[in-house]
């Protein structure tokens, strides 16, 4: 099963994310289907970039969001009818 999740980067006290689709039994930090966005928590206000066309498609194959991974999503979408 594949899941949308988050991956850790960043020092020590600055992570840095990236969202992506990943086998449920690859570890955090592991191996990964497809990079598909990053998220700053770090920046005032936090920074969100994903690629919502490719969030979609995987969300109709299946794919499960993770509960901060949907959070992004939604506040990505939400961003996005604002500016549009």
């Amino acid at each position: 099963m594949v899941r949308i999740r988050l991956t850790r980067l960043g020092a020590k006290k600055r992570p840095f994310y990236r969202v992506i689709a990943a086998d449920v039994r690859s570890p955090r930090d592991g191996r990964f289907i497809e990079l598909l966005g990053t998220y700053d928590p770090m920046k005032e206000p936090a920074e969100v970039r994903l690629d919502l066309g490719r969030i979609d498609h995987w969300l109709s194959v299946g794919a499960q969001p993770s509960d901060t991974a949907a959070q992004l999503i939604g506040r990505a979408r939400k961003a996005a009818e604002a500016s549009a």
